[in-house]
């Protein structure tokens, strides 16, 4: 029972920690020579498609100062995954300045990713005066998922033929009662004749 009982409390101690430490394994570091960079996505570095999502850049240089976006000419190109030698990237969002956490300044911008998938970031930037730091390029790998903003292609035709299955429906409901509405009338119309010459052909016989 007590073997039991030290695993139950060991897995639940693992699963504790995990959920705990998981925001801040999400956060993705880069480093170069002098210059380092944390990557955050909202919300919770779990980024979807077709919905604006805010990311920004926690820089540093050697030594834990932070990088204003006001000391850095940076540049933010978005590629799509796998990465084709001399394909353009898909997408320059435009960095501002912006507020996270205990930083203020830093390089953010709003990025929407088109499609679920694997995408990579590539923050490019160099000191705006002094040489301070030298010149970056940080690169981080994002994995984007599915987005609820919009229906998915198979969702799409789905209601597509719904919709045509309605019209062709609502287009043959219009030809029946226009053509049984006449042949009703038709028929009253026989058996009216029918009648009155069978009237008419009785009296004849009466007399």
């Amino acid at each position: 029972m007590n073997k039991y009982l030290k695993i139950l409390i060991f897995t639940s101690a693992v699963i504790f920690s995990y959920n705990h430490l998981a925001p801040v394994i999400a956060h993705q570091v880069k480093i170069t020579s002098d210059v380092g960079a944390t990557l955050h996505i909202e919300p919770n570095d779990t980024p979807r498609s077709g919905e604006a999502s805010l990311a920004w850049f926690a820089l540093t240089r050697k030594g834990g100062k932070v990088i204003s976006l006001s000391e850095c000419n940076c540049q933010l190109l978005v590629y799509a995954q796998p990465y084709v030698k001399g394909e353009p990237a898909l997408l320059e969002p435009n960095l501002k300045p912006i507020k996270a956490e205990r930083f203020r300044g830093i390089p953010g911008a709003e990025i929407t990713f088109p499609k679920p998938g694997s995408y990579q970031l590539q923050l490019q930037g160099k000191a705006k005066q002094n040489n301070s730091f030298k010149p970056f390029n940080l690169k981080f790998n994002v994995t984007v998922a599915t987005g609820t903003s919009s229906p998915s292609s198979d969702t799409t035709q789905v209601l597509e033929n719904s919709n045509t299955q309605v019209e062709e429906n609502q287009g043959w409901t219009f030809p029946v009662w226009a053509i049984a509405i006449p042949l009703f009338s038709i028929s009253g119309i026989i058996f009216v004749a029918l009648r009155r010459k069978q009237t008419d052909q009785g009296d004849i016989d009466s007399r």
